[in-house]
């Protein structure tokens, strides 16, 4: 039900993770997962995938789900952006839910807002024949320019109208309707795909070194930053384990709506040191993560050993 972003190719099939081959509806922003239960019990055909940034938000809708013994939905902490540009395949979309998202009010933010021209044009190659996007908010400034963008993408007929009541039921529209304000809803009607080519990050082999010379006398470490096109492999901090010589390096990577956290070890072997990834957290090898190998090799040849090899 939980989903890592190993768990995912660009594109990715989704009818093994579901067991069954049905119609694909994403919700970004679920919240506690409120609409999401509704949705599985009002359309138990559909396979359910929704994302949300919010730790906490995520295990609240996860243990909703369990109670409610949900079927065919799965939980994706992480951006929605990130599922629809690289995770999900062209024409794979049957409909996207946006309840309530972040309006991001101040002008220097405006930048991070989803529903933007870009967005629609990879939403318009990834939506099925007919497919849409259901925006509700309660806030007036976001919705006039989503509706303006979604027209001016070129792609999608809009179309204003009463929310369906489910959202009324949830937590940020109890809220607001507590407070007497108004609730706006739109619907996005695919009608022509973007002729702009939308480009996926790929999914890599992973890196690996083998390096000369010994773990013992490191004694210090700083972070470590790499900057590469598309984003930065930071190494945050170095440990050393209790039973042998072996590092291991706490390091994120970080690019375009995807944000991972890894270990990354340094190993002794019979044929050198081994830097290589482990498998916490299952991540999806993207160039990040495959830089953040490279930015532990390097640091420990500044220390004094010796690449002897490095492959993918």
């Amino acid at each position: 039900m939980l989903l890592s972003p190993g768990d995912f190719s660009t594109p990715t099939e989704f009818t093994p993770l579901f067991g069954r081959e049905a119609p694909l509806v994403l919700e970004i922003g679920f919240g506690d997962g409120r609409y999401l239960e509704h949705l599985q019990a009002a359309h138990p055909e559909w396979n359910l995938i929704g994302a949300e940034i919010s730790l906490g938000s995520v295990w609240r809708a996860y243990r909703r789900m369990r109670r409610c013994r949900a079927q065919h939905v799965h939980l994706y902490k992480g951006s929605g952006r990130f599922i629809v540009r690289d995770v999900a395949p062209d024409g794979g979309l049957h409909r996207v839910y946006v309840n309530f998202p972040d309006p991001w009010p101040r002008k220097r933010h405006l930048k991070n807002r989803l529903l933007q021209v870009p967005f629609f044009h990879i939403l318009s190659h990834r939506l099925e024949e007919g497919g849409d996007l259901l925006l509700t908010t309660d806030h007036p400034e976001y919705f006039a320019f989503s509706v303006e963008q979604g027209k001016a993408s070129g792609c999608f007929a809009v179309v204003e109208g009463p929310p369906p009541p489910a959202t009324l039921e949830t937590k940020y529209a109890r809220k607001w309707l507590d407070q007497k304000k108004p609730i706006y809803h739109a619907r996005f009607l695919l009608k022509q795909r973007a002729e702009a080519i939308i480009t996926r990050n790929p999914v890599i082999p992973m890196q690996h070194a083998i390096l000369d010379g010994t773990l013992s006398d490191i004694g210090t470490f700083s972070k470590q930053v790499r900057s590469f096109r598309g984003g930065h492999a930071i190494v945050l901090e170095a440990y050393r384990d209790l039973a042998s010589e072996g590092l291991l390096f706490k390091a994120v990577s970080e690019e375009e709506d995807l944000r991972q956290e890894l270990i990354i070890q340094a190993w002794p072997t019979e044929d050198g040191v081994l830097v290589s990834l482990q498998p916490f957290g299952n991540p999806m090898t993207t160039r990040g993560v495959r830089e953040s190998v490279m930015a532990v090799a390097d640091w420990l040849t500044s220390q004094g050993l010796s690449l002897r090899q490095a492959w993918i």
